[in-house]
């Protein structure tokens, strides 16, 4: 939103739920303390009941965020906990959701991978943790490949965030390799030619 130029993120969280009015979305808190963040869930989660209200699991100093969690989701309001990397994380905010509202867990499983950890484990053993909360869904966040897509689906993985970049190569699921093979030699031949290279 910032580097579009947007300043009233309300007025664009109002607009935005003019069409987005059954699917579920999140708007996230922007605050750093649990009283603040509290106030701000409260004025968000009033803007429609398809909204899930994203708070992060601690604050910039590492502050947890389960009680506040647990007393939003046991008062009724859709959270999106976010930016979880462990399952230590996993199991303190799925046993703080368990009881109440509708809620969503994202583990940042790119991210993970980013530091050369397999997040294939931890999604794994999230989902297990996470049956502790029937109304809470886990969200593979951070993709980096549409392979992602498929190790989601595959593990049980309720959710994936997907960028606009990997839905334009989900048409690339289950090509065959042959063709895109030759298709791979055709681009560097192609690129070749039109970079008028010669030796």
């Amino acid at each position: 939103m910032r580097k579009v130029g947007l300043t009233d993120y309300a007025r664009f969280a109002r607009e935005l739920l003019e069409r987005v009015t059954e699917l579920p979305i999140s708007f996230e808190v922007f605050a750093d303390d649990a009283d603040e963040m509290r106030r701000q869930a409260r004025v968000i989660t009033s803007w429609g009941t398809n909204v899930y209200v994203k708070i992060p699991v601690t604050s910039t100093t590492g502050e947890s965020m389960a009680t506040l969690a647990r007393e939003l989701s046991e008062d009724g309001v859709k959270v999106n906990v976010t930016a979880l990397f462990t399952t230590a994380q996993v199991e303190l905010i799925t046993a703080a959701v368990a009881d109440g509202a509708p809620s969503y867990i994202s583990v940042f499983a790119g991210r993970i991978a980013d530091a050369g950890v397999d997040p294939m484990p931890i999604i794994a053993r999230s989902v297990e943790i996470m049956e502790q909360a029937p109304r809470s869904e886990l969200i593979w966040a951070s993709p980096r490949e549409i392979l992602n897509v498929v190790q989601a689906s595959n593990i049980g993985c309720h959710i994936i965030t997907v960028t606009h970049d990997l839905l334009a190569k989900l048409d690339l699921l289950g090509k065959d390799l042959e063709q895109y093979s030759l298709e791979t030699v055709q681009m560097f031949h192609r690129d070749a030619v039109s970079a008028g290279f010669s030796l």
